[in-house]
């Protein structure tokens, strides 16, 4: 029998359930790597674990270990980091007492290599040197602060700049810290403020065959347009907010009625307070994501903040769900306008190919078609997670 070897896995927050980007790279890549290494996985958190969840990593992992943040602690360390000059992210996620508990499972348990997701579980293991270690910087952090900073009011742009500028020197400075580096695409890459970070191995998201096998032809198409995802992250919640406020009133202006589906978990009160009205539906948790994406005729995803690829734009393309976005969501993306998705970026570049779809069934079937062809080819979770750097190529 195969002598298997052994990855620390180290997340900030715990792999399930699956309505975070983090969460979800971290849930595939753990269940594709259990094929071939042992898993421990370390996992910070900020609630109460349910067993339920537990159930759901433990058939792919050795060992499982959750370390419950103190949120005195989160206090007293972001106040630390104003002086001390580190982001204030990363001690949001340290605690002295959860880096002996973390260092005391790598001493007894001999990891041969250590994995961190993000750069806020980096400073638990940073410090160790015997044992190999790769960083997932993920996304650049840095730029989605900087974005941030650009729509904020006052005080907050000036929160948002502080941090970005910190978060930039921080990602620069971690490099050096560990013997590989992963980050989730090209434009990312390029955004680490490190003289190597060309160095940095593109390791992209994929797609799954909860999506991918999944039938929707016998699924109305209640919505004109949908928007799914974290309705409380920043990003998504600008997404829904350019829905309602700047794309919304020109159909209204032209006396077009325009149906839409807001769905996701935690939806935010900046949302809430448009729900139900004007052709808005907002659904808030569904227990199967899946039927909220092909309900909608058209995928829109107006980002404009948001950094790294998004996983709501795979998972459309894969439900056979045409789709429209920004140039910057399509940078990470690489699908090509006009063939396998539409762009637009403005309010009235997003009508215009709103309409477009609308109003030419062929068209949409077409796009449809190719987008669904390049994800399938292109975005493969096995084919990902065997492309960080301490995995042997294992490819089929």
């Amino acid at each position: 029998m195969e002598n298997k070897k052994t990855i620390l896995f180290l997340t900030s927050r715990f792999p399930f359930p699956l309505e975070k980007g983090d969460k979800l790279r971290a849930y595939h890549q753990i269940k594709e790597l259990s094929s071939s290494y042992h898993i421990i996985l370390c996992s910070l958190t900020l609630t109460k674990i349910k067993q339920e969840w537990l159930n759901e990593l433990t058939p792919f992992c050795q060992n499982i270990h959750t370390f419950k943040l103190n949120k005195f602690f989160i206090f007293i360390n972001i106040i630390k980091s104003f002086f001390s000059g580190k982001p204030f992210q990363i001690g949001y996620f340290f605690q002295r007492k959860i880096k002996k508990q973390i260092q005391a499972v790598i001493k007894n348990q001999q990891p041969d290599f250590i994995y961190c997701q993000l750069i806020r579980t980096t400073e638990y293991v940073k410090n160790i040197h015997s044992i190999p270690k790769v960083l997932d910087y993920m996304d650049a952090l840095s730029m989605g602060m900087e974005k941030r900073a650009e729509i904020a009011n006052l005080i907050k742009k000036a929160i948002f700049k502080f941090e970005g500028a910190r978060l930039k020197n921080y990602e620069n400075k971690i490099f050096d810290y560990f013997d590989h580096h992963t980050i989730i695409s090209q434009q990312d890459q390029k955004l680490i403020a490190h003289p190597s970070n060309q160095k940095i191995t593109i390791v992209p998201n994929g797609v799954g065959s909860y999506f991918t096998e999944f039938d929707s032809s016998k699924i109305e198409k209640e919505y004109d347009v949908v928007f799914v995802g974290n309705l409380n992250y920043p990003p998504n919640v600008e997404c829904c907010l350019f829905i309602i406020n700047d794309i919304l009133p020109i159909f209204n202006a032209n006396e077009i009625e325009l149906n839409v589906l807001l769905s996701g978990a935690n939806p935010s009160s900046k949302i809430l307070k448009h729900g139900n009205h004007n052709n808005i539906t907002i659904t808030g948790w569904v227990d199967d994501i899946r039927l909220s994406y092909v309900k909608g005729k058209i995928f829109i995803a107006p980002l404009f903040i948001g950094t790294g690829l998004q996983n709501k734009l795979l998972e459309a393309m894969s439900l056979n769900t045409p789709c429209i976005t920004t140039s910057l969501a399509n940078n990470a993306l690489g699908a090509q306008p006009n063939s396998e998705i539409l762009i637009a970026n403005n309010p009235n570049e997003f009508y215009n190919a709103i309409n477009q779809l609308l109003n030419n069934a062929n068209l949409a079937k077409e796009i449809t078609l190719k987008a669904n062809d390049f994800v399938n080819k292109k975005y493969n979770w096995h084919r990902a997670t065997y492309k960080i750097p301490f995995i042997p190529t294992k490819v089929s």
